[in-house]
């Protein structure tokens, strides 16, 4: 049994479907604004795809600079015989190459991501933007009185 909510939902998405289609002007306008909206709602992910690779890299480098400072550690205790600090450091560095290699995963995953925005934003960019039946109304009877004025001209020229 569905709920008040999904009834109501049902009835007015029908309500919304017979008058697109009877109002083919309203039909029109009403896909152009759902392109629109989607274009833009892409736009937004893109970007915020774009900030977040952004601060990926900036954690990577920070983490490859660690990485450094960590192998210097542990060539600084294998020197002095430390072999126990040594090893730890070690065990801490490999830890931080392993984070390492799960940002560059998550970084890849960022890139991927961002491709299929774009490829969406593309084919939004590509598809034909209808023209207004309205408009072609007016235009052709702009044609047709430009015709008749053509027409007018020759015969009382």
């Amino acid at each position: 049994m569905s709920t008040w909510l999904e009834q109501l939902e049902r009835e007015l998405d029908q309500r919304l479907s017979a008058f697109l289609r009877n109002n083919p002007v309203q039909d029109q306008l009403f896909r152009d604004q759902h392109q629109k909206d989607r274009a833009e709602a892409l736009q937004r992910q893109r970007q915020q795809l774009q900030q977040e690779a952004g601060e990926q890299r900036r954690h990577l480098l920070n983490l490859a600079e660690e990485v450094r400072a960590w192998r210097i550690r542990i060539e600084r205790a294998q020197k002095a015989g430390a072999t126990d600090l040594a090893h730890r450091a070690e065990q801490h560095q490999n830890d931080l190459m392993q984070q390492g290699r799960n940002l560059w995963s998550d970084l890849e995953d960022l890139g991927r991501r961002f491709n299929e925005v774009d490829q969406q934003l593309d084919a939004i960019k590509q598809q034909p933007t209808q023209h207004n039946p309205v408009d072609l109304d007016k235009d052709w009877a702009l044609f047709e009185a430009e015709e008749e004025l053509k027409q007018m001209r020759r015969q009382a020229g």
